[in-house]
């Protein structure tokens, strides 16, 4: 399923096949959290903006409108439109993050909702059921996610009890992919690696878990309150024991020099709410660095929100009248807000493949990185 075709340094370009579609990597996933970009963005518009990956919210769509009933419907790609791959967490996030009351047990979590505080159950055999429901292309084993920084001995045994809830994910997995009645029999599992900020305690869990021989491994824990040079020396101390030959994402991260930086310690995939939740309150990326639409210098500048983009908000539309619009509370602001940022970080990615094929990688990563973080 990947096949790695080059190498600069660490960082990889690859791409990765599955039913669904051809993943050209490395490349940014767009955060469909309940099947829809929040900014009035929708699958069709995805297509527009260069997209090549859907992730939507496994916890989020348990609740509502509920896996069973997307499961009528068809599954996430008959619901939603999009026809290409789609990533579904394991809801394992939401789950220590969202919940107001939570009991973990070893058959899994115990847990009330955020919306209406009901009593809700999820373990690694449930997750793998909910997301089987939603027909997703990869799906995400259960694990759990502890804050930064934890107690030593307690992120042990947070470790060690999710190693025990990826082998249940994968026994799960194989027998609902050869029921008769699954969307999709040829769902992918990727299993996650935790162990908080202690570099031991991420190698030797890498080490465990690459033995299980899955379709592909994600980084998780990360960019949930320690500072950012501890997230990127977690990643160059397990990437020596990731395996070469698959895949690799890096969960929940980030900004445009995160995704830079990433890339460059050979990160694959990656996914951030970031560049959608920022767009809708009017912070913009450009290739110049961070612009804030909501400046009043922009009230009467026609310029497009980034002269070097040629997205679909760029194409039309100006400073001024975007900033009006998010002043203004106007949906069509958020949406064209949120068109540009996307694009952008497609965009982002796709250059990256570009400069990485070319072996012009790390002159691009050693020039932007101090640029697309910069605040105009």
């Amino acid at each position: 399923m990947f096949h790695l075709i080059k190498t600069e340094g660490t960082a990889r370009r690859g791409t990765f096949t599955t039913v669904h579609g051809e993943i050209q990597t490395p490349a940014f996933m767009n955060v469909a959290t309940c099947g829809a970009i929040k900014g009035a963005v929708s699958a069709l518009d995805l297509k527009n903006i260069k997209c090549q990956v859907q992730l939507c919210n496994t916890y989020h769509l348990h609740l509502r409108p509920g896996d069973e009933k997307v499961r009528q419907l068809g599954g996430l790609h008959r619901f939603t439109r999009w026809d290409g791959p789609i990533l579904t967490d394991s809801g394992g996030f939401q789950v220590f993050s969202l919940a107001k009351l939570r009991n973990i047990k070893e058959e899994g979590v115990y847990f009330n909702s955020h919306i209406d505080g009901r009593k809700i159950f999820m373990g690694p055999e449930e997750s793998m059921n909910i997301q089987s429901h939603l027909g997703s292309t990869i799906a995400m084993a259960f694990d759990e996610c502890v804050e930064n920084p934890s107690p030593y001995q307690y992120t042990k045994d947070s470790v060690e009890r999710t190693t025990r809830w990826l082998k249940r994910c994968s026994a799960r997995m194989k027998e609902l992919n050869s029921m008769e009645d699954t969307i999709n029999p040829h769902q992918l599992l990727f299993g996650i690696n935790q162990g908080g900020i202690y570099k031991d305690l991420r190698i030797d869990h890498f080490k465990e878990i690459a033995e299980l021989d899955l379709d592909g491994y994600a980084i998780g824990g990360l960019a949930v309150g320690e500072p950012t040079e501890v997230m990127y020396e977690i990643i160059e101390a397990v990437e020596p024991f990731a395996p070469k030959d698959k895949i690799r994402y890096l969960m929940g991260v980030g900004t445009p020099v995160n995704i830079l930086e990433a890339v460059h310690r050979g990160v694959d995939l990656l996914d951030c709410v970031m560049p959608s939740r920022n767009a809708r309150h009017g912070q913009l990326f450009t290739w110049e660095g961070v612009r804030n639409i909501n400046n009043a210098k922009y009230e009467l500048d026609e310029s497009p929100i980034d002269p070097h983009c040629d997205c679909p908000t760029c194409r039309s539309f100006s400073r001024a009248y975007i900033r009006h619009l998010i002043k203004s509370g106007e949906m069509l602001g958020m949406r064209l807000s949120v068109i540009h940022n996307l694009y952008f970080y497609n965009n982002l990615m796709e250059i990256i493949r570009q400069k990485l094929d070319e072996g012009a990688f790390e002159q691009f990563y050693l020039t932007y990185r101090e640029i697309l973080g910069t605040r105009i």
